[in-house]
């Protein structure tokens, strides 16, 4: 009995150790993307209309890009490293560098797609100057996002924030606040439905625009429009950034015809990374 059961645990312990070795086998196998038919994540908004263009010009050489529209910022990278999608269009490299560091995500940058100047808009304000003590002001509520609501607030004159802080920073990091501002942290698909109750927001320009809401007429201040520091990315998972069908999608969203259709749609609040 001894004698039969060493053996069988021997056996057992085999199969165990042949099979982790499969496992570790298969796992470095990376599985390319199919050639021909990719879903993609996107914000609903300018992301979403932008890679319809770019569906459009895929399809005349065969190519079905499925667009698949989020209403937050999180679910598309979790969505993208689980496997539930092929690529992602929709964050600044920073927001993507800050969610693999915090999730531990096997993603990364494919490409520069477009860049979405950040603007502060207002129902009650024709200027930041005319805040007065005790006004509330939105800011998405997200890592980097928050932080440059933050920024563009500190330069234009409304709060100082503490030296050296980085992306992650949040309310708690103002230094100084001479009017005594509440700053409200909002989820920032959100933001421009609480638009009324609050003196005024920081809202990202893909949001805003569903909103009905442009850089060049409604915002009260907003980021550079020209040479934007925070463009936007096409992310993939780390083991497709080098498939065929990536670099032919970076073709067709780099194109001429997508520039245009950008320059046309958006008239600079959306602008042309590439």
């Amino acid at each position: 009995m001894k004698k039969i059961g060493k053996g069988i645990l021997l056996s057992v312990a085999a199969l165990a150790v042949s099979g982790l070795l499969a496992g570790c086998g298969s796992k470095s196998e990376a599985k390319p993307l199919d050639e021909k038919k990719v879903t993609i994540g996107v914000t609903s908004g300018p992301h979403q209309e932008i890679l319809e263009e770019v569906a459009k010009q895929a399809k005349k050489d065969g190519i079905e890009i499925k667009v698949k529209s989020f209403d937050d910022y999180n679910t598309p990278n979790t969505a993208l490293n689980d496997g539930d999608l092929d690529g992602n269009s929709y964050q600044t490299l920073s927001f993507l560098e800050q969610q693999v560091k915090d999730k531990d995500y096997k993603i990364e940058t494919a490409f520069k797609t477009v860049a979405f100047p950040l603007g502060v808009y207002s129902k009650k304000l024709s200027n930041l100057s005319k805040l007065q003590s005790g006004d509330k002001i939105g800011v998405p509520n997200d890592p980097t996002n928050e932080y440059r609501a933050l920024k563009l607030l500190e330069k234009a004159g409304v709060i100082k924030l503490k030296d050296g802080v980085e992306v992650k920073a949040t309310k708690n990091d103002i230094d100084e606040n001479p009017k005594n501002i509440e700053i409200v942290e909002l989820e920032a698909s959100q933001i421009p439905s609480q638009l009324n109750e609050l003196a005024a927001a920081a809202i990202n320009t893909n949001f805003a625009f569903g909103a009905g809401l442009t850089i060049n007429d409604n915002a009260i201040y907003h980021e550079p429009l020209k040479d934007n520091p925070n463009y936007n990315v096409f992310a993939v998972r780390t083991e497709n950034k080098d498939d065929k069908i990536v670099k032919e999608i970076k073709k067709y969203y780099q194109s001429d015809e997508t520039k245009k259709f950008i320059e046309e749609k958006f008239k600079g609040s959306v602008v042309p990374a590439f």
